[in-house]
């Protein structure tokens, strides 16, 4: 009966402090399909993520990142968008950032409401605890469906019945032990929604993910050039991708978020290229400080602008992309080649003539040769 009460003493203390689902899972004989996972890192679907390789077997068991953890407790903020984000891939003149990174870090924000919830419980229950928001070899999805959260999709993201694919996950792992396992089955049936709308195919069968060929991983994780093909069906998005969150039926019962410090900031809300294009270093890192698209350095953020800018059709941006041409750095530089080849042939072949001959660098060159590599 205490812990029943105990329980419910917490449950009602994360509402407070903004969770909007929380659920709690006992760690014996910890269900997670860690085949699944050697699979994934196996047929190197990973890319260039070498973490989630070289922390295997950590993953495999939540003990291995504290073996005094007894239990986990899982909570979920939901992020829900006022209006469904597809529609913001028609307006192919502006930048599309991923809702979650609309806003500030959710990291930080939600590191520190797991922190007042640890000192709650060990207020009322002397224990140790240990908080996690996706910075450890945790593996959040599983813990989340066991405590009952809701269930990986064929995305292989979490689905929640009262917030659909919107949630960001936290948890914090306890040496008081909670008998507790609500594990949640697959109520996708058989829908393929977000198998159909990926761009890319990266969702290569049911609940099996290969990121090399997900557009959230090329834009955020990947760190060097992008294939053309893929490239093509960035379209306009320059940070993320959420075609196979927006799609999920379940989110016609996800609310928008209530947490004021997850409200959107505006200015990333589909910004213009041309804006995006006049930056330089120092731009980038004051624009984006304390948000997540600061993790992707200069580089890569130009990298996809201009790729964005290739997909476009604005001919009003050529004499951007020109200035871009001069870059001292080989990816922005054959970024801008392909951008200026695809919108307008007449000043690629211009340009190409005063600089193919001095071009030292492979990538950049393959891009003025109009190669494949």
């Amino acid at each position: 009966m205490y812990q029943k009460q105990f329980f419910e003493q917490i449950k009602i203390k994360s509402a407070e402090l903004g969770f909007d689902e929380f659920g709690v899972t006992d760690l014996k004989n910890f269900e997670f399909n860690s085949a699944k996972i050697k699979e994934f890192i196996n047929k190197n679907y990973h890319g260039e993520m070498y973490w989630m390789k070289d922390k295997l077997e950590i993953r495999s068991d939540p003990k291995n990142i504290w073996n005094e953890a007894k239990s986990a407790l899982v909570l979920g903020i939901n992020y829900g968008p006022e209006s469904n984000p597809l529609n913001d891939l028609k307006k192919i003149k502006r930048g599309y950032i991923s809702i979650y990174s609309r806003r500030k870090d959710y990291h930080k924000i939600i590191k520190s409401k797991l922190k007042a919830l640890a000192r709650y419980i060990q207020k009322i229950e002397p224990s140790k605890a240990k908080v996690f928001v996706d910075t450890a070899p945790l593996m959040e999805k599983p813990l989340a469906s066991a405590a009952g959260l809701g269930w990986q999709g064929k995305h292989t993201n979490l689905v929640s019945r009262k917030h659909g694919s919107w949630l960001f996950l936290g948890v914090i792992l306890t040496n008081i032990y909670f008998r507790n396992k609500k594990k949640i089955k697959s109520n996708c049936g058989s829908c393929s929604k977000c198998i159909d709308v990926c761009p890319t195919q990266a969702i290569i069968k049911p609940y099996s993910l290969d990121a090399r060929r997900c557009i959230s991983y090329l834009t955020i994780e990947h760190k060097t050039h992008i294939k053309k093909d893929f490239r093509i069906k960035i379209g306009n998005r320059i940070f993320g991708c959420d075609d196979c969150l927006a799609v999920c039926p379940w989110n016609k019962f996800a609310k928008k978020y209530s947490d004021i410090k997850l409200s959107y900031i505006k200015k990333l809300h589909m910004p213009n290229l041309k804006f995006f294009l006049s930056f330089g270093e120092n731009d980038f890192i004051l624009y984006f400080i304390g948000t997540p698209i600061r993790r992707l350095g200069y580089n890569r953020f130009m990298r996809n602008v201009l790729i964005a800018t290739a997909n476009s059709k604005d001919l009003s941006l050529i004499n951007d992309v020109l200035k871009k041409l001069d870059s001292r750095n080989e990816i922005i530089r054959a970024m801008a080649v392909w951008a200026l080849f695809c919108l307008s042939k007449s000043r690629f072949f211009e340009e190409k003539k005063k600089r193919l001959d001095t071009e030292k660098f492979y990538y950049v060159k393959q891009e003025w040769l109009n190669g494949e590599y």
